[in-house]
């Protein structure tokens, strides 16, 4: 009894093992289910061509680049640099298609692959002979340096096309939204700036009543205004005298200053010189 416990223990860590190495050598494409889980695809009670517009908004205001004129197929992508030697791009492809109703109803598929790059560097090298100085080689090497794709997968995130899909429904017509009782979120749950009403023109300021006047107090009576006394007889009135002609005064100049000149002293009043004269010298000599 007691040795068939650790057999039995013994046996079912074997079918572990073999159903796990069964399962991890299963193709990748054996879980495809290809179950319609509702993740890459909506109803919109609008066109295709109008689903698809919606849908290029829809990108348009997250910052993907698109490629794609087709007003029924939408496609474009968005860079990210994760750190200095690894990026990431996601590729959006959006194709609409009518559902073939009445209505002319449209089903949008939206499906995005993540590429990864990686910063690869090749380094290249070379010999240089010379045959004058006899086998010399001279390494010669050089390095470039590029993005090379590592790794693809598509996105299989449902809350990635939730966002998206909620999305694409704020573009979409009014009309066609109020006939489908589609109520309406926010835009800034969903990433997009709600804009902002213009401000309303300032009332003008009501002007201030004017007071009441005081109530005027009766006015008196005028007085009449005594009678002037015609006279008894009409006299001429003589005009008025001509003034007199104003005539310039005469400008007088100045008299010119005169200098008074002393004459000199008697000549006998001068005292006589205390050194002898010398006498002229004669002609001739």
């Amino acid at each position: 009894m007691l040795n068939s416990i650790p057999v039995r223990f013994i046996g079912l860590a074997l079918l572990l093992t073999a159903a796990a190495g069964c399962s991890k050598d299963k193709p990748i494409y054996e879980h495809e289910n290809f179950d319609d889980s509702g993740t890459f695809s909506r109803n919109y009670p609008v066109t295709d061509t109008a689903s698809c517009e919606a849908a290029r908004r829809a990108l348009l205001s997250q910052g993907y680049i698109i490629t794609s004129n087709d007003p029924k197929l939408v496609s474009g992508h968005k860079s990210f640099q994760q750190t200095g030697e690894t990026h990431l791009e996601i590729s959006f492809n959006v194709v609409c298609a009518d559902d073939g109703s009445a209505g002319h109803h449209a089903t949008v598929f939206a499906n995005a692959l993540q590429d990864r790059y990686a910063l690869k560097k090749t380094n290249n090298s070379a010999s240089l002979g010379v045959g004058v100085l006899g086998s010399v080689s001279m390494p010669i090497g050089s390095s470039d340096d590029s993005m090379v794709k590592v790794a693809s997968e598509t996105v299989s995130s449902q809350k990635f096309y939730e966002r998206f899909f909620t999305l694409v429904e704020l573009f979409l017509p009014a009309d066609a939204k109020k006939a489908a009782h589609i109520t309406e979120k926010p835009k800034t749950d969903l990433g997009v700036p709600e804009a902002k009403p213009a401000p309303a023109p300032l009332a003008p300021a009501p002007a201030a009543e004017p007071a009441p006047a005081p109530a005027a107090e009766p006015a008196a009576a005028p007085t009449p205004a005594p009678a002037e006394a015609t006279p008894a007889s009409s006299e001429p009135v003589a005009p008025p005298a001509e003034a007199a002609p104003i005539t310039p005064a005469p400008v007088t100049e100045p008299a010119p200053a005169t200098e008074t000149i002393t004459p000199p002293a008697n000549p006998t009043d001068i005292p006589p010189p205390s050194e002898p004269i010398p006498a002229m010298p004669a002609s001739g000599q």
